[in-house]
């Protein structure tokens, strides 16, 4: 192997590409063009006078040296960062402020995190959640989710999804709905502010609540999840909150078909033109995927 010194940048493009299998995710991650990845892999690849990288269509995979090569500089990369630490202070960790509506972030959001985190070990995230939406200050927000119209004006907005309602039961309810009218017998359970759920789902279906129908009031999904997994009646909630794995959603089921809703998350995105940090970039892109794919 010829004596020339390695380049650490080669070796930290080499060791991302390795992780992801994927020249444009590690890219993504490094903050660096897809093209300079490749480069940089391409000439640590000519330093080594052997090949890293087995290159098919749509597939990448490491050689057998480049399983082992990939080891040995993952854990030199790891002990540099620890040694930079251990004297200078943690200088590799950035921190994304991310603020969503409290059952967005807690059904949705966070049961998806893990993954980012994986991916992207120096960027620790901070998730703040709110009940009622509100103007926020974006210079202390990096990303703020909002579910509505999409009609606010203290801020631009990008739409990321369309919603739906459904009814949910306890998984273990007897006697459960088979059609909308069985639903009537309740008891209904609202949530604060999406109080128009149900007379827009039962309508759908030419029904209507009966008066005396006992209900529940409560002022977000993750009561509404409970209460109903308890065995307290039907909620309407946005499908997408309980099609997520996770133990707050484990105890309901659907009772029903769900129903497209004009309310929508919305990214929302500060007037001015400051520039955008790139690990606010990159959470931001991994965002939109994560809507994306959920649908």
């Amino acid at each position: 192997m010829p004596s020339n010194q390695i380049s650490l940048t080669w070796l930290r493009s080499f060791e991302a590409a390795a992780r992801h299998l994927n020249f444009t995710s590690a890219s993504v991650e490094l903050g660096l063009t897809q093209a300079a990845v490749s480069l940089h892999i391409r000439s640590l690849e000519q330093q080594l006078q052997h090949k890293l990288f087995v290159r098919r269509a749509r597939h990448l995979s490491l050689t057998e040296l480049g399983q082992a090569y990939c080891s040995t500089v993952r854990q030199a990369l790891a002990d540099i960062d620890m040694a930079s630490a251990n004297l200078f202070g943690s200088m590799a960790t950035k921190t994304v402020t991310i603020k969503a509506p409290i059952s967005t972030a807690s059904l949705w959001l966070a049961p998806r995190l893990p993954s980012f985190k994986k991916d992207h070990p120096t960027i620790d995230l901070r998730l703040v959640t709110n009940i009622w939406t509100e103007t926020t200050n974006l210079e202390e927000i990096d990303v703020e989710l909002r579910l509505g119209r999409g009609n606010w004006t203290d801020a631009l907005s990008e739409k990321l999804s369309d919603e739906a309602i459904v009814p949910i039961c306890a998984k273990g309810r007897k006697n459960s709905a088979k059609q909308v009218q069985d639903l009537l017998s309740g008891p209904f359970v609202h949530i604060l502010g999406h109080e128009g759920h149900w007379e827009r789902y039962l309508s759908a279906y030419d029904c209507t609540k009966p008066q005396d129908a006992p209900q529940y009031l409560v002022d977000t999904t993750i009561s509404a999840l409970q209460l109903v997994a308890s065995g307290g009646g039907y909620a309407l909630v946005f499908s997408r909150l309980v099609n997520t794995e996770n133990g707050l959603a484990s105890g309901v089921r659907f009772a029903g078909k769900p129903l497209p809703h004009p309310d929508a998350h919305f990214l929302m995105q500060p007037v001015s033109k400051k520039s955008v940090r790139p690990e606010v970039e990159i959470f931001v892109d991994w965002l939109r995927k994560q809507f994306k794919e959920d649908v």
